[in-house]
């Protein structure tokens, strides 16, 4: 009796849940094709906003190489300094 009344709770609730998770309709327009005259490499950059954006990403890609130089940088000397330490350690439990 308390199986059947578990399984029958346990069904209530998966059938509640499954009703209340309905999906939403999406609606997405349709993509117009552009013109066709231009490679789309040439074309994306004809516009004074895309060219001030793809030199604003520039600035943002030379950025980002100098701060990965500089972590490069500290990785080198916090891997030195472990081993300096590793060899502290070693020649301190000698003397």
């Amino acid at each position: 009796m308390r199986t059947f009344l578990l399984s029958l709770l346990a069904g209530a609730i998966v059938f509640s849940n499954a009703a209340a998770q309905s999906p939403t309709p999406i609606v997405i327009q349709a993509v117009t094709p552009g013109p066709t005259n231009q490679s789309p490499v040439t074309a994306g950059v004809t516009t004074p906003a895309t060219q001030t954006t793809l030199k604003a990403l520039q600035a943002i890609k030379t950025a980002n190489e100098e701060i990965l130089a500089q972590q490069k940088a500290t990785l080198e000397k916090l891997d030195e300094m472990e081993k300096t330490a590793n060899d502290i350690r070693i020649y301190t439990k000698r003397g």
